[in-house]
């Protein structure tokens, strides 16, 4: 496999950042406007500007303007950027599991029943969880089976 034939090679090329992927948790939370950002992260502006505009020509997020003279714009999901959102639960997931020692920071809850959320891989086909060394993937030139990187092990 070739490199633009990578789909995480891809995707990190659009948000593969430290700064990108704290930009999008913010927007996501619903903290949307230029000013807000900054303040909360503490990033410099010329950085926050340039993550954002690439974000923007990346279809991730639009600008929509909330205030004339000055002018002022607020940042929302697109809907390639709202497909990111079971990516950042897993890497959230992942952090409070892997990289604490402490109670979560946050808990995601479903807004409807307030059930906490939980992140899975789901076969379409049986419905059931799939674990990593379940994952197989499939070449598309040569549909050959292959590991992902995953050992055989349980």
């Amino acid at each position: 496999m070739n490199d633009t034939d990578c789909s995480i090679e891809a995707t990190l090329k659009t948000v593969g950042d430290r700064w990108t992927l704290l930009i999008l948790r913010n927007i996501f939370r619903g903290i949307k406007r230029f000013e807000t950002i900054q303040r909360d992260l503490g990033v410099a502006r010329n950085l926050l500007s340039k993550r954002l505009q690439h974000l923007v020509e990346n279809g991730v997020i639009e600008r929509f303007l909330y205030q004339e003279k000055p002018d002022r714009y607020e940042y929302r999901l697109t809907d390639k950027g709202r497909a990111l959102s079971p990516s950042l639960i897993a890497l959230m997931q992942w952090g409070d599991q892997w990289c604490s020692t402490k109670e979560p920071p946050v808990k995601l809850i479903h807004d409807n029943c307030g059930s906490p959320l939980t992140h899975s891989v789901k076969c379409n086909t049986c419905e059931t969880d799939v674990r990593a060394n379940e994952i197989r993937s499939l070449d598309k030139f040569n549909e050959q089976k292959m590991n992902i990187g995953v050992s055989n092990e349980s």
